[in-house]
C-alpha cells in the first residue's frame, strides 16, 4: 500500500502534519523555556540575552524528545480526523480497501520519525544537555552563587587509612573539576576528624588539588589555606563514567558507556534502561499510531471532535505516567530495564492491534 498512489498521498500527508507538529511544539517550546532560563539566570555574571538564547536553543532538542511520543498520538488522529471529514477514507473504505492496508503508510511514517529521533534528535538532545550544563555552571562560578546545581555529585574514597567524603554543589571538565566543596575526613570509628571547605577541587593524579581551603578540626581554630591535598585513588575514568548522566549521552555512545562503567564497578542500571528506552521508540510510536486509530477511524463529520479530544489526552497521559515509571523503576534497579521499558510498549501495540480488529474485522 506504502508505494501506490494512495498509500504515497496518505504517507505525505501524515509527514507534513508531524513537520508542523514538531514546528509549532518546538516553538513553544523554546519560547517557554527561554522565559524560565531568563527568570533564573540573568541576575548572573556572563549572561546575555544572545548566550540565553543559545542555551536554550541547545535544550529544546531534549525536551522535543520527552514530547515526541505524545505528539505522535495527536498527530495520528489529526491526519484520521481531516481524512475522514474531506470524506477520503470513506471512499478509501467503498474502494475495497482495508483498514490494515491504508494505515500501513502511517505506521512506516510513525517508525521513520522514531529512527529519526533516534539517529538525529537524541544525539543534538546530548550535546546539548552538556553545552546548557557547562554554561550554567560557568556562569554561577562567575556569580559565586550557592545555589546549587540541578544534580549534586557525592563521592566516597578510601585511600590507604583514608576514609574521605567529598561533596560539591556542581561539577566541571565531566567531573575532575568541582566547584564549592567540602570534603570529610574519616577516623577508623567513622568519627569526622577534619572538614575542608574550598572554593574548587582539581582531579590531579593520586590527589585532589583544593583551592582556597578553610579546615576545621574538632576542638581547634579554623585554619584557612591557599592550597591542600587530599590523597585519593580514583581514576580521570571513574570519575567521568560516575557523574555521567543518562539524558547527556547519545544513543550511539550508550553501549560503550554501560561497559566502561561495569567495568568499573559503576551501577549502569540507569544507563541500560535509557538504552532500552530509546530503542523502542519507533515501535512506541507506532504503538501510539495504532492507538490513534482506533479513535479516529469512526466517520462523523461535525460531530466528533470532544470524544476524539478526551481520548487523545487521557492516552496521553496514561502514557506519560507509565513512561516515567517504567524508566523510574528501571533506572532504581527494581524491575530489570529490559522488562520495564519493552512491557509497555508490546501492552501498546497489542491493546492498539486488538482494538481495531474488533472495531474492523468484528
Amino acid at each position: 500500500m506504502i508505494f501506490t498512489t494512495l498509500g504515497r498521498y496518505f504517507f505525505r500527508r501524515y509527514i507534513i502534519t508531524a513537520l508542523w507538529f514538531l514546528l509549532g511544539v518546538g516553538a513553544i517550546i523554546f519560547l517557554a523555556d527561554f522565559s524560565e532560563t531568563s527568570r533564573r539566570m540573568s541576575g548572573f555574571n556572563g549572561y546575555t540575552v544572545s548566550a540565553g538564547l543559545a542555551m536554550t536553543a541547545m535544550r529544546v532538542p531534549l525536551i522535543l524528545q520527552q514530547t515526541i511520543p505524545t505528539l505522535s498520538l495527536f498527530i495520528g488522529m489529526t491526519v484520521l480526523i481531516a481524512l475522514n471529514r474531506r470524506y477520503e477514507l470513506v471512499v478509501t473504505r467503498a474502494a475495497g480497501i482495508s483498514v490494515w492496508q491504508f494505515i500501513s503508510p502511517f505506521v512506516v511514517g510513525a517508525f521513520l520519525i522514531g529512527l529519526a529521533t533516534l539517529l538525529v534528535i537524541n544525539p543534538l538532545a546530548a550535546w546539548g544537555q552538556r553545552e546548557s550544563a557547562s554554561m550554567e555552571a560557568s556562569w554561577r562560578e562567575a556569580s559565586n552563587r550557592s545555589r546549587a546545581s540541578a544534580f549534586i555529585p557525592w563521592i566516597r574514597q578510601i585511600s590507604g587509612d583514608d576514609d574521605t567524603v567529598i561533596g560539591a554543589k556542581s561539577y566541571q571538565e565531566k567531573g575532575t573539576l568541582l566547584v564549592d566543596v567540602v570534603a570529610f575526613q574519616f577516623d577508623k570509628d567513622g568519627r569526622v576528624i577534619l572538614r575542608q571547605d574550598a572554593k574548587t577541587a582539581k582531579l590531579e593524579d593520586g590527589y585532589w588539588l583544593l583551592n582556597e581551603v578553610l579546615e576545621n578540626r574538632p576542638g581547634e581554630i579554623p585554619v584557612r589555606r591557599e592550597t591542600a591535598q587530599v590523597r585519593t585513588n580514583l581514576k580521570r575514568e571513574y570519575i567521568q563514567e560516575s557523574l555521567a548522566q543518562p539524558d547527556t549521552v547519545a544513543f550511539f555512545d550508550l553501549s560503550r558507556k554501560i561497559e566502561v562503567s561495569k567495568s568499573f564497578g559503576i551501577p549502569t542500571k540507569a544507563l541500560e534502561t535509557q538504552y532500552h528506552s530509546l530503542l523502542s521508540l519507533p515501535i512506541l510510536l507506532v504503538a501510539m499510531t495504532l492507538i490513534a486509530a482506533t479513535v479516529s477511524l469512526k466517520f462523523s463529520r461535525f460531530a466528533q471532535s470532544r470524544s476524539v479530544i478526551l481520548g487523545g489526552i487521557v492516552s496521553g497521559f496514561v502514557l506519560y505516567v507509565v513512561t516515567v515509571l517504567v524508566k523510574a523503576f528501571g533506572s532504581s534497579g527494581a524491575i530489570p530495564p529490559f522488562v520495564a521499558v519493552w512491557i509497555p510498549v508490546i501492552v501498546a501495540t497489542a491493546l492498539g492491534t486488538t482494538i481495531l480488529l474488533h472495531q474492523e474485522d468484528g
